[in-house]
């Protein structure tokens, strides 16, 4: 039976990886921090405790396992994520499928180009899933603001993203581990549209029935909100760094390559925003904040 180990398992696209190989001929393990909180979440074959930080942790994950999924977690370096695939290559996993970023063979600056390049040297075949702006990201990380000002409050100006729902992400990566013949190399996964801002606002204000407005509010002023939050300056300068690519035009590039690996169309922002419309839901009105403040 071929074994698949599933980093970042509870995260936004590996729960999904998790979920779209149940039922299949694979064996699935779940790599967690905290496996038992995970088995009570995810419908995996085996759960593992696994921490990128922990080298102590890296064999029992890898035992046995002939296909990995890789996610570069947030607070984990290039050389931490490295040193666990070169762990894997050495113990005979023979294929690795990484979730990178659209455009990360020409972007030297972050770390999806060094993890991609280093990959290629492991001697494991790889797939990379360079894939767009994810749409659970208005829920995860821009939520708070719909909920409780009715708005997006994001730096973007009038540039397009082409949005892609990790649902779809996830099920390409599962696509990919069941069966990876023919499918090294890399795949550029965006949705099937590049939407602006303000035209994700009006879809957000008609399927929520309550008007949704785009803030596009300065840089210093989004950092200002993020950092009053007690959010990471490193976090808040990454979000900068997503919003000016998209702010100069440049994440509005479409492609078919994940309708090609799911054999279907992906979801559209608003089949997202209907299926997450709960997530939005307008907070207490104690809770609430104007727009204003």
């Amino acid at each position: 039976m071929t074994r698949v180990l599933v980093t970042a398992a509870t995260g936004t696209v590996g729960r999904h990886v998790v979920a779209e190989l149940a039922g299949t001929d694979v064996t699935v393990r779940a790599a967690t921090r905290d496996p038992a909180a995970a088995s009570e979440r995810l419908d995996a074959d085996e759960f593992v405790e696994f921490d990128f930080l922990r080298p102590e942790t890296w064999g029992q994950a890898l035992d046995g396992v002939d296909r990995l999924f890789l996610v570069r977690v947030p607070g984990v370096g290039v050389d931490e994520t490295t040193a666990f695939a070169d762990a894997a290559a050495r113990v005979g996993v023979a294929y690795v499928v990484y979730l990178s970023a659209l455009g990360a063979e020409k972007n030297p600056v972050i770390p999806h180009h060094r993890i991609e390049r280093h990959l290629r040297t492991t001697g494991m075949g790889a797939t990379f899933l360079r894939a767009s702006f994810f749409m659970q990201n208005l829920n995860e990380v821009h939520g708070e603001d719909v909920r409780r000002r009715d708005e997006l409050f994001v730096p973007a100006g009038d540039g397009a993203t082409s949005f892609v729902d990790a649902r779809d992400v996830g099920a390409a990566a599962a696509a990919v581990l069941a069966d990876p013949a023919g499918a090294a190399g890399s795949y550029d996964l965006t949705g099937p549209e590049a939407t602006d801002y303000a035209a994700v606002a009006a879809v957000f204000t008609d399927v929520l029935d309550r008007p949704i407005r785009y803030a596009d509010p300065s840089i210093p002023t989004f950092v200002a909100r993020w950092r009053a939050r007690d959010e990471p300056l490193g976090f808040v300068l990454l979000l900068v760094g997503i919003y000016t690519t998209a702010r100069l035009g440049l994440a509005g590039r479409v492609t078919d390559d994940l309708g090609a690996l799911l054999g279907r169309e992906p979801r559209t922002l608003r089949e997202y925003v209907v299926d997450y419309a709960a997530e939005f839901r307008p907070a207490a009105a104690d809770d609430r904040t104007t727009t204003a403040a």
